[in-house]
């Protein structure tokens, strides 16, 4: 029995590590593109071809020096980022693999809520600054995310009607034949 939860847990491990890395790599990728659009060059002085800027920039994040404003809620403050990075974490539990991690009935219910839940990061994010450009700035993101949430819901309702069910394993499963 002990086996068993071990091996879910490295599973599970391993799966958090290559969500991880495919973030980074596609970082790199967003970074290359735009350099290309913008005519400069880019990212490619850190390792072959730029592979390890991405964890490049990880380190320099993590050795800077940290700023404190001054009157904020440090705690509410600090503790936003994590969440938001949990939540981004738990939505990518339930995108179809061959492995397969997490399987829903309600797979699209689940993806909204994670979604969902991002706003009041933004939002909490915004108020424990106690500035209030930092409060306008957060309800601006805000009212933005709502509004493309709604655009988002509106075409995934069209492919659950399409599919006929609510997990994205059924998604994939008929995307086989395309």
């Amino acid at each position: 029995m002990v086996l068993v939860y071990l091996i879910e847990f490295i599973r599970l491990l391993f799966f958090l590590i290559t969500v991880l890395i495919r973030v980074a790599f596609m970082i790199l990728l967003e970074r290359r593109v735009l350099s290309y659009m913008q005519v400069r060059k880019g990212p490619n002085k850190v390792g072959f071809l730029g592979v390890i800027q991405s964890f490049g920039d990880a380190i320099k994040l993590f050795i800077k020096e940290q700023s404190y404003p001054i009157f904020s809620n440090l705690r509410i403050y600090y503790f936003s980022p994590f969440l938001a990075l949990f939540i981004i974490i738990v939505i990518w539990l339930i995108i179809p693999f061959s492995s397969g991690v997490i399987n829903f009935n309600v797979g699209y219910l689940y993806l909204f809520r994670g979604i969902r839940v991002g706003v009041y990061v933004l939002m909490r994010r915004g108020w424990a600054s106690n500035s209030n450009y930092a409060l306008l700035g957060a309800v601006r993101g805000v009212a933005q995310t709502i509004s493309y949430e709604v655009s988002l819901i509106l075409l995934i309702i069209g492919l659950i009607f399409l599919i006929k069910g609510f997990t994205l394993v059924d998604l994939s499963f008929n995307q086989e034949n395309i």
